[in-house]
């Protein structure tokens, strides 16, 4: 089944957020049907820098290009604000496509854009995000590739007036709707109440951001069809290294930490080393007549 077609199911779809080959690798195998490449998980682990339009298209596209080498899952990718006007977004949209994206997430923002969880954010005219959202959608080669049409105006505009951007976004051909940072449990419901018979609707899950945490299930529940932990993966990552740095500068040796680890063999393990090895064995030599 495709992934449009799985949007359109009743059972949630829960798309962790990655950066590279190896978290898009594990979030595969932990058994996960869709990734969310999160341009600020990008930012923060590629320039160690805050999600505040500082990544470029170029760098998102040679990511996905690495992480579908790697994996073969849907591949969510957040798109900023399409990096420039309409005609960006058109090469955006067309290079992201390339590359391997199955979803492409554009938000109304000015740029440089920022976090959707962050305060003092601006936004661009409503009719002007609907004219990206149908320069996207006439630039996609196919039309399995999603469209995701996120808005940021509950921050700066009100919630009312995000949920008619949104209705707007549909009308130009957005795929799923994605209004960002909802502050209550009521705005979530009112949200799906207003919006669902329109479109799959996304949920953003951000640890410590403006939307109150709640399960997939949860959420599902309420009608989002598509739920996002885009940056989960960094703040568990960079917790991880700063207790294992202050303890490997407090000790001089990684002996108290080592049940935190994978040792050798078992990241080699994890990573496919031995399968790797012997694929290319097999390249060593060629056999003509055990190729016919």
């Amino acid at each position: 089944m495709n992934f449009r077609k799985r949007l359109l199911q009743n059972q949630v779809v829960v798309a962790p957020g990655v950066y590279d080959p190896l978290t898009a690798s594990l979030a595969t195998e932990a058994g996960f049907e869709a990734l969310y490449l999160s341009g600020a998980a990008i930012a923060y682990t590629r320039l160690g820098r805050p999600d505040i339009g500082l990544v470029s298209m170029s760098e998102v596209a040679d990511t996905i290009a690495l992480v579908r080498d790697r994996v073969p899952t849907p591949l969510v990718v957040d798109a900023d604000n399409g990096y420039g006007n309409a005609l960006n977004v058109q090469r955006t949209v067309r290079i992201f496509e390339r590359a391997g994206a199955t979803a492409i997430q554009l938000e109304d923002q000015s740029f440089p854009k920022r976090c959707g969880h962050l305060q003092d954010k601006s936004i661009i005219p409503a009719v002007e995000m609907a004219g990206k959202i149908k320069a996207a959608v006439d630039a996609r080669a196919s039309e399995e590739t999603i469209i995701i049409a996120r808005t940021d105006a509950v921050a700066v505009e009100g919630f009312e007036p995000a949920i008619e951007r949104a209705r707007l976004y549909a009308e130009a051909g957005a795929d799923v709707l994605f209004v960002e940072a909802p502050k209550t449990r009521e705005q979530l419901a009112a949200v799906t109440s207003a919006l669902g018979s329109l479109r799959p609707l996304l949920a953003n899950m951000v640890e410590g951001g403006e939307t109150p945490l709640s399960s997939a299930q949860d959420l599902g529940s309420l009608g989002f069809r598509l739920v996002i932990f885009p940056g989960g993966i960094v703040r568990a990552l960079a917790r991880t290294a700063q207790d294992y740095y202050r303890s490997l500068h407090a000790h001089g040796t990684n002996e108290p930490f080592r049940d935190r680890m994978f040792d050798f063999t078992a990241l080699n393990r994890l990573i496919g080393t031995p399968e790797m090895l012997a694929l290319g064995e097999r390249y060593e030599s060629f056999d003509n007549e055990a190729a016919q």
